[in-house]
């Protein structure tokens, strides 16, 4: 513990605590969680941690949440380009924070922890948009720019597969390389030419 006689509290106390999951996570890895290394490296009692989450796995579970970004397309609706291009700007920005990463970490095996990953879909994605297009893609469909019926799964998915892919194949995509995954298979599976 920090020789500091300030002590955090509320949310001051909940974000460091959030930042110390991430990190161990990212730092030691999946397996390595415990309380005992969150808190210290939160500079808190355990007893802080276990007033508020049963184990590891929920503390982590709430951090993800608390961390996952959400999309906001131009209220207007008139740059549907733009607001891809910025959704998969901010899935990229996510995938490599200590968030994305702890991410990563769960779902590179998946059966290794499945209430852990049925958590992260339905404590996570489900309660921050779900995919990182697809709140982009319903507002505008919303708002009469296209057949709503569109944004199959499918269709929601196509962005956030081929930035993955090139994260894999070739690193951090820049916006140029956004652009012509939004001009080159979003629009297009939309009904829209660029």
């Amino acid at each position: 513990m920090s020789g500091n006689p300030s002590r955090r509290r509320g949310s001051d106390l909940v974000d460091a605590i959030y930042a110390a999951a991430l990190a161990e996570v990212a730092e030691l890895g999946l397996g390595r969680l415990t309380m005992d290394g969150i808190a210290k490296r939160a500079e808190t009692a355990r007893t802080s941690l276990y007033r508020r989450w049963p184990s590891p796995s929920e503390l982590l579970l709430d951090a993800l949440s608390a961390a996952h970004p959400m999309e906001e397309p131009t209220p207007g609706a008139d740059d549907l380009r733009g607001d891809l291009v910025a959704s998969l700007r901010l899935m990229v920005d996510w995938a490599i924070s200590p968030a994305g990463r702890a991410v990563q970490a769960i779902m590179g095996d998946p059966r290794r922890d499945p209430v852990l990953v049925q958590g992260l879909y339905e404590r996570v994605f489900a309660e921050n948009g779900g995919t990182f297009t697809r709140t982009v893609l319903l507002h505008y469909a919303r708002a009469g720019e296209f057949d709503e019926a569109l944004v199959t799964p499918v269709v929601a998915d196509i962005g956030e597969a081929l930035v993955i892919k090139h994260l894999i194949d070739a690193g951090i995509p820049d916006d140029d390389a956004l652009g012509r995954i939004v001009e080159q298979a979003i629009l297009p599976a939309i009904g829209i030419r660029p």
